[in-house]
């Protein structure tokens, strides 16, 4: 079986390792993620259904530098409905992280966008999306 094109994985440092996983393992439950793989240092989550699809890894760097969030980088999640939105940025308030926009419509997007924006405990940024139906 081949590997379909696209995105396959995204890697966000993480200095506190298990308090990454208590984020995640919250922040990420309300958009069906879970986590699937673990070794070492390295949590992956993705969907039960899809083991081997797009996934989210957290990692202490492997080249031993502090875990650094990026300047102009951001993870962008879809969700299905505005509460999953809801649901995904109180996890991350609850777990540890910061606010940096909370759920509502994002009309400058399109109508009916609706979003929230966190940031994780390391300062990594994630945005939490509704995008409006086709």
């Amino acid at each position: 079986m081949s590997t379909p094109p696209g995105l396959g994985y995204v890697t966000l440092g993480a200095e506190d390792h298990a308090g990454a996983q208590a984020f995640y393992d919250a922040t990420l439950a309300p958009l069906g993620l879970r986590r699937l793989h673990e070794f070492e240092n390295w949590t992956g989550y993705g969907r039960e259904d899809d083991p081997h699809g797009q996934t989210i890894w957290i990692c202490k760097p492997f080249d031993g530098a502090p875990a650094l969030a990026g300047n102009g980088v951001m993870v962008g999640l879809y969700a299905s409905t505005p509460e999953m939105v809801d649901a995904f940025h109180a996890a991350a308030m609850a777990h540890g992280g910061a606010c940096e926009g909370p759920p509502g419509l994002r009309p400058q997007y399109g109508e009916g966008w609706y979003a929230a924006y966190v940031r994780d405990p390391q300062g990594n940024k994630l945005a939490c999306v509704r995008t409006p139906p086709a």
